[in-house]
């Protein structure tokens, strides 16, 4: 009979093991949506503080490069940079619609996927876009720094020496204070480039972040073995 009572003592003690390890179990199951949770977080969202940041300078860009043509309409198209706006409004609309949409692991859905790709190509063009302009407006504040401007009737003619008789001329229509074209207008080229820096340093980061969840950061589903109650793992 003792080894009876002794056998059903470890009968009793092994057959309290199986609730103990559907409770390791609860743990881990419980423990497992969180960071499911937390990487549709990083996925899907990521693109909403840059697509803000976007909007505004794009905004921005385009409501100074207005402003210059009101100082003369005889600005060439390089010289107000109204083009780069518009476009980064285009990206940061496109990143609103990435927001939106519902993230899938490994990229099952074809429009996730297009998205995706549209964002992270309109982010390096605007990247280069920005660049551009950052390059002729330091061009044109460099001449506009040295200008010599004479008025002439409604217009506006200024040179970069004086004293050199074939000196080439720049012709500002409709100005009838040349102050504008050397104080004014240099303020909004410097304006321009500050502007469209940060618009460079936000599309390169919309573009680094894109290229490393899509290729950096992916979802590689349950780690089985794991010491800890950690089962979701990004590589």
């Amino acid at each position: 009979m003792g080894e009876g009572k002794k056998g059903s003592g470890g009968g009793e003690k092994s057959g309290g093991a199986p609730p103990i390890q559907e409770k390791k179990g609860g743990k881990a199951e419980e423990g497992g949506p969180a960071p499911e949770d937390a990487h549709k977080c990083c996925g899907c969202r990521f693109p909403l503080l840059i697509a803000l940041l976007q909007l505004l300078l794009g905004v921005a860009i385009t409501a100074v490069a207005f402003l210059m043509v009101t100082i003369s309409p005889s600005l060439l198209a390089r010289e107000t940079p109204h083009w780069a706006g518009i476009i980064l409004c285009v990206v940061s609309l496109l990143g609103f619609v990435l927001y939106c949409i519902t993230y899938v692991p490994d990229e099952r859905t074809s429009m996730q996927f297009i998205a995706k790709l549209l964002y992270f190509i309109l982010c390096t063009v605007g990247l280069v876009l920005s660049v551009l302009v950052m390059a002729f407006s330091g061009h044109h504040y460099a001449q506009t720094n040295g200008f010599s401007c004479l008025e002439v009737g409604d217009d506006c003619l200024c040179t970069l020496d004086p004293h050199d008789p074939i000196a080439r001329t720049f012709t500002y229509a409709g100005v009838s204070d040349c102050g504008e074209v050397t104080g004014t207008l240099k303020l909004y080229f410097l304006l321009q480039i500050a502007l469209n820096l940060t618009q460079a340093l936000v599309c390169a980061l919309g573009a680094f972040v894109m290229w490393k969840h899509r290729y950096q950061v992916f979802f590689v589903g349950l780690q089985m073995g794991s010491p800890s109650f950690q089962h979701w793992q990004k590589v």
